[in-house]
């Protein structure tokens, strides 16, 4: 099923998530279906239970480019359940990001540079991986919306927020 994505103001993206249980259930498995069908029919790389109305921990990260992110790695979709960040560099860089949640508003958000993450896969193993740039970006983006945040709150002026419009102009002019 391919849901609606919830948008900023919904309280489902202010509330932290609970843990899923029973990786194996039908439950689950359905939720990574729909979890995976409804980002494959936006042009986002990631997207997170709660931005479908479902507060659990579960994201998938899909780094793939788009018109979006044209210049966005290649990454097969990957589902991971219960998510956790265990380290990470001590370097921060700002970039863009945007959110399927809050359409129409591009930030340079500051984020760490690379990551180490902990997450049980869709055969029930658990998963440790060092991700660095976009891809642990995506993965940060995704892990907020597990505990309440969406990027806007991680931004460090609001001279850092643009509209759409003004980021592809900028992106164009880049070019």
């Amino acid at each position: 099923m391919i849901y609606d994505i919830a948008q900023l103001g919904a309280k489902v993206l202010r509330q932290t998530a609970t843990s899923v249980e029973d990786v194996g259930s039908i439950d689950t498995s359905q939720l990574i279906e729909d979890l995976r069908s409804t980002l494959a029919s936006t042009q986002g790389v990631g997207l997170a239970a709660p931005q479908i109305g479902i507060s659990k921990q579960l994201i998938v990260v899909a780094s793939r480019p788009t018109p979006r992110y044209p210049n966005a790695p290649f990454m097969e979709p990957t589902i991971m359940i219960n998510p956790r960040l265990t380290n990470r560099s001590d370097v921060k860089e700002k970039d863009w990001e945007g959110c399927l949640s809050i359409p129409g508003i591009r930030a340079l958000v500051p984020r760490y540079k690379k990551i180490s993450v902990q997450y049980i896969n869709v055969q029930g193993l658990y998963v440790e991986l060092e991700l660095d740039g976009f891809i642990a970006r995506v993965f940060q983006h995704e892990y907020d919306h597990l505990i309440g945040k969406v990027f806007l709150d991680r931004v460090e002026s609001n001279t850092d927020v643009f509209s759409e419009a003004e980021y592809l102009k900028l992106i164009a002019a880049a070019v």
